[in-house]
């Protein structure tokens, strides 16, 4: 993991509010970092972040916003996990509300805990995790070895 993260910004619709605030308080920190949104929290956090002066020339780069979650926006995102493309996870998500692609939320947290990438799903960790001096360092986290499970042998 590189000085500058790829931190993916997710929220349910009774979050993207939160979500906003969040990074309207925390837009100096987001400077030189990738942002990747699903669907409509990556229009929220484009315009929060619209017109914003940085007093430093790091400019925030490119928002990669993919499909709305429940169009394969959590899939999609799962699989950048996968492939490492995902450093950090900021996802809000409603516990008191059910969704239609619960699957896809279960899936999505799943592979963050597998791939052992740091996740926020409240504004207090996410606070936690933005302020943190290994947001502005190299880190390399631990990966699990799970050769042992790829390797298992399978009775037919």
């Amino acid at each position: 993991m590189d000085k500058r993260k790829n931190i993916a910004l997710v929220a349910h619709d009774n979050c993207k509010k939160d979500l906003v605030e969040w990074v309207n308080w925390n837009w100096e920190m987001l400077l030189g970092h990738q942002l990747i949104c699903t669907g409509t929290t990556g229009r929220l956090v484009e315009e929060a972040l619209a017109g914003r002066t940085p007093r430093t020339p790091q400019p925030i780069h490119s928002i990669i916003k993919l499909k709305s979650g429940p169009f394969g926006g959590d899939q999609q995102l799962g699989a950048m996990i996968a492939d490492g493309k995902v450093d950090v996870l900021i996802f809000f998500w409603d516990p008191m509300e059910p969704q239609p692609h619960d699957v896809d939320v279960k899936a999505l947290l799943r592979i963050s805990v597998l791939y052992n990438i740091p996740a926020a799903c409240n504004r207090s960790t996410a606070d936690f995790l933005i302020s943190s001096q290994l947001m502005k360092a190299s880190y390399e986290p631990i990966r699990r070895n799970y050769g042992e499970y790829l390797g298992r042998k399978i009775e037919l």
